[in-house]
């Protein structure tokens, strides 16, 4: 992509998840990566980046190298311009991962729709991946690509929808069977948020049937928290070698709402992208 592709936190305010894992020492993981971002990023502040990110720290993101030193020099480059704007929508927390939902408002020419993952160790933030699209106006069935359900909840069927998602993904997108769709999304209520496809079953299959070629690789993370099952994959979108992510919410074992972000693969020669985009 053209734009500066580096997301990171805005607002609490704008937050409708509490999470209550405990790890690293802290016992919210999402309300601590929250914050580093909020102290560092959003503030301007660099001189707060080595509090919050490892000496080691691994940056996935094609436009930023990896280390805590070209996080301070952008830290440095937003000071003017009252550092990041935007507002975060979800939090997921899965063991040492915390994955962000949102939309931020200075990161290009035009405001951004992102996943951010991070992964903390020893307190401090060790490692982050991100994908990023353009905020788009409303999809066939008047959805934005952030708006919707919020709240964690199911917290005992992290493991269970986990599994479904990935099942999903692996028979339907990578090996390309010949599936009953309803077995894995609720034919009566599937809210969806991509940009081009409207509700339902029917809006997923007009866009298969209108030429929409979507072809899966791998999947290569997955951060689960309760309800809530997002997905990290790497595979082609009408050909081009794309990135993918995907959030699902599902309600009695079924999948119920869905929302993306799909950018291109980055060139594997970029010279700040030593880290690969996964």
């Amino acid at each position: 992509m053209k734009f500066l592709q580096v997301t990171f936190a805005a607002a609490l305010s704008t937050l409708a998840v509490t999470t209550t894992v405990e790890a690293d020492g802290h016992s919210d993981l999402g309300a601590f990566v929250v914050e580093a971002l909020e102290n560092t990023l959003m503030a301007g502040d660099a001189s707060r980046i080595v509090d919050y990110f490892s000496p080691n720290y691994i940056n996935h993101n094609p436009s930023v190298a990896d280390g805590p030193e070209p996080l301070a020099g952008l830290a440095n480059k937003l000071q003017p311009v009252g550092g990041l704007q935007g507002e975060i929508v979800r939090v997921l927390v899965d063991g040492d991962t915390v994955a962000l939902h949102s939309r931020w408002d200075n990161v290009g020419p035009t405001p951004m729709i992102a996943f951010d993952v991070f992964r903390v160790e020893d307190g401090l933030i060790v490692e982050h991946w991100d994908n990023l699209t353009p905020a788009t106006g409303l999809n066939p069935s008047g959805r934005s690509q952030i708006d919707g359900e919020t709240e964690v909840t199911d917290l005992d069927k992290t493991e269970e929808n986990r599994a479904l998602v990935n099942d999903l993904i692996t028979r339907g997108f990578i090996n390309g069977e010949q599936i009953d769709f309803a077995t894995y999304i609720n034919p009566d209520k599937y809210h969806q948020h991509n940009s081009m496809i409207a509700d339902g079953l029917e809006g997923l299959g007009a866009a298969m049937q209108s030429g929409l070629s979507i072809k899966y690789d791998v999947v290569h993370r997955t951060v689960a928290q309760g309800n809530f099952v997002l997905t990290m994959s790497e595979g082609a979108l009408n050909g081009t070698a794309s990135a993918f992510y995907d959030l699902f919410r599902l309600e009695d074992g079924l999948i119920v709402e869905h929302w993306d972000v799909i950018s291109d693969m980055p060139d594997p020669n970029a010279p700040t992208n030593a880290s690969g985009k996964f």
